[in-house]
């Protein structure tokens, strides 16, 4: 029977600005973009909040890919909201605007068949609520954390206390040396990693993902592509991929982490080769397999 996936996340709409192309009011958010991805590889369980302007349409997408609704809730109000930028290296995001709606007032509860998930991804929110989270699953085989730069500014005890009781952290570039007040990634890996998690993520966008555990050192370069469209939710993407193959794999052995990287840096790849939610929408798992060996041979001589 195949392992199940919890995602704890944001179901938003994007308004996405890009020196070649523009979008408004695309459906976006960290849960909408990992479940995507995770559905590819095993039953995925969504827990969100929507407002009252929230598309039916937009639900059943989701539902179409068997993704499991029954933890969204809805609320009065306008759902969560971003509007950002990207400059011509489409490297890093500026936020014009967050307006959280619904989001900000969220206090999810684990529905009663939800709570026995065996793979459980906390996406970017409040870490009191996260290490709420923590407090109503079950006996999951592993939890992942992601995070912002809003969190590390305002609540960074809370979110290092989180990060302790994880197994797998996984944090940007920019957010794994603000977070540790240092320039250089491996070191602020091991700074993190001993803090508890048994394994440390940090995506590097065009340059790839580095893990870091107790035994292992991994380093995959970013798949290659003609075009990048869209970077928005390629790290909830990732996030996706990576723990859709160990949902799959059954295992968190170094060698499966290892494997699960490239799943997750090639799920990213399908998600920035269009605007929204569109690429990762479109991938199948036949094609994932395809692009993970096409990796594989960049890097083995």
């Amino acid at each position: 029977m195949p392992s199940h996936i919890l995602v704890v996340g944001s179901l938003a709409y994007d308004d996405v600005d890009t020196p070649y192309d523009s979008r408004r009011e695309v459906l976006g958010g960290a849960a909408s973009y990992f479940s995507l991805a995770a559905c590819l590889y095993a039953p995925v369980r969504l827990m969100g909040v929507v407002g009252d302007d929230f598309r039916a349409s937009d639900l059943e997408r989701l539902r179409a890919k068997g993704i499991d609704l029954a933890g969204v809730e809805h609320a009065k109000g306008r759902s969560f909201r971003w509007l950002g930028r990207y400059n011509h290296d489409l490297a890093t995001a500026e936020t014009i605007n967050t307006d959280l709606g619904v989001f900000g007032d969220w206090v999810p509860t684990v529905p009663p068949a939800f709570v026995d998930s065996e793979f459980v991804f906390l996406a970017n929110i409040l870490p009191e609520i996260q290490r709420r989270m923590l407090e109503q699953v079950r006996s999951p085989r592993a939890i992942a954390l992601d995070t912002m730069n809003y969190w590390i500014e305002r609540r960074r005890d809370a979110l290092a206390d989180v990060m302790s009781r994880v197994d797998i952290v996984t944090v940007n570039e920019a957010e794994a040396r603000q977070f540790c007040g240092t320039h250089n990634v491996l070191k602020a890996a091991r700074q993190i990693h001993a803090l508890g998690p048994r394994a440390v993520i940090i995506k590097r966008a065009e340059y790839g993902a580095l893990l870091l555990t107790a035994d292992r050192i991994f380093w995959t370069p970013a798949y290659p592509l003609d075009e990048v469209r869209d970077p928005t939710g390629a790290g909830d993407a990732f996030a996706g991929g990576l723990l859709g193959h160990l949902a799959r794999a059954g295992k968190l052995d170094d060698g499966t982490l290892c494997r699960a990287v490239l799943h997750g840096t090639v799920c990213a790849s399908f998600a920035v080769e269009q605007f929204s939610v569109d690429g990762i929408e479109r991938a199948d798992i036949r094609a994932v397999e395809r692009r993970v060996g096409e990796l594989e041979a960049l890097v083995t001589v």
